[in-house]
């Protein structure tokens, strides 16, 4: 994060007060359970994303084990009545992200959590019917997550890849990892998705690289 960034970032500016209290708890609890969270910068644009959202019937998933913190981001810029569903395996962090929702005040009935395997339960959801579904999963798993979360985007609706760049290696040929062999080859599907299945793509040098998939039309 360059330095203009960093000074202009601050936790929950723009958030009520008990919303940014939520938040900065809800990223304590995160670092202590090791769970790594997208930045305020990160935050903000998933904010902005979800505010895109044009009606109260398209709402968003995230699919990550800092789901606190996504959540809290992504219920602070969608419309009112709009729901969100929360996918991550493990009930304890399920727990948390539920205390922090919660705490800022949104109501229960906003919210769905599944405590499954994410590929399990994504095919599942509506099609169609979400404005934005935020990742941040393993890069072995990103190749099958990205075909399963695109039936589920609305037109216009984004999927977002919380560290699909692997800070900038997957563009080092010299990486032949399978994790980098991974990540890159999910990249070159999304190049696909762009050509095939009318879709816009942003890749932005945030938190480990940051891919937007917006779907068109």
């Amino acid at each position: 994060m360059n330095s203009y960034l960093a000074a202009r970032s601050t936790e929950g500016g723009h958030l009520s007060n008990q919303v940014a209290e939520a938040l900065r708890a809800a990223r304590e609890d995160a670092a202590e359970n090791g769970t790594p969270a997208p930045s305020p910068v990160v935050g903000d644009l998933l904010t902005v994303l979800a505010a895109a959202t044009p009606n109260a019937s398209q709402g968003a998933v995230a699919v990550t084990p800092a789901a606190g913190v996504v959540g809290l981001h992504l219920l602070a810029g969608l419309p009112e009545k709009a729901t969100m569903t929360c996918i991550e395996p493990e009930a304890a962090l399920q727990a948390g992200a539920k205390e922090a929702v919660r705490n800022a005040g949104f109501s229960p009935s906003r919210v769905r959590f599944l405590t499954a395997r994410p590929l399990e339960v994504m095919g599942r959801l509506a099609n169609d019917a979400y404005q934005i579904v935020y990742a941040d999963v393993s890069p072995v798993e990103l190749r099958p997550l990205i075909e399963a979360a695109w039936p589920l985007l609305a037109p216009g609706g984004t999927l977002v890849l919380a560290g699909s760049l692997l800070d900038g290696t997957v563009a080092d040929p010299t990486r032949r990892d399978r994790e980098t062999e991974a990540a890159r080859e999910a990249d070159e599907f999304v190049d696909t998705l762009t050509a095939e299945r009318g879709a816009a793509v942003a890749r932005l040098p945030l938190d480990g690289g940051l891919t937007l998939i917006t779907k068109i039309g």
